[in-house]
């Protein structure tokens, strides 16, 4: 029996209130893993460019060395410390996922919210060390 095209239009939602739609926890850690990602793209541009800087000569260690006393670099390096850290543990959290393991409901989102605790630990200490 086939659905004619017209019932199948009358079965959809006239209007998505976006604003209260909530997603899980699960997914959350997906999209931001995705967003940290992006956001280590360019970090990488930064931390090589600092690199390079640093070992051009004495002088110029001293300046990116001075940069640090900025509170902007400080907020920004802490920002890429705890997009690293974000990006591993929901990276770790993936792999385990594609052994087979935490793929239920109860223990993905509990293995969800294990990389919200674990990122903003690390987080704290990445703010105590780079401050």
């Amino acid at each position: 029996m086939e659905l004619s095209e017209q019932n199948v239009k009358k079965q959809r939602p006239v209007h998505l209130d976006l604003q209260t739609i909530r997603f899980p926890a699960t997914a959350i850690v997906s999209i931001l893993h995705r967003v940290s990602g992006v956001i280590m793209l360019f970090a990488v541009g930064i931390l090589i460019w600092l690199l390079n800087s640093s070992l051009a000569s004495a002088e110029s260690f001293a300046g990116v060395q001075s940069l640090f006393d900025n509170f902007v670099v400080k907020f920004i390096m802490w920002g890429i410390l705890t997009a690293l850290a974000y990006h591993l543990f929901g990276g770790l959290r993936h792999l385990v996922m594609d052994t087979g393991r935490w793929e239920e409901l109860a223990s993905g989102t509990a293995s969800a919210k294990a990389v919200f605790v674990l990122t903003v630990a690390f987080s704290i200490l990445a703010g105590m060390w780079v401050w």
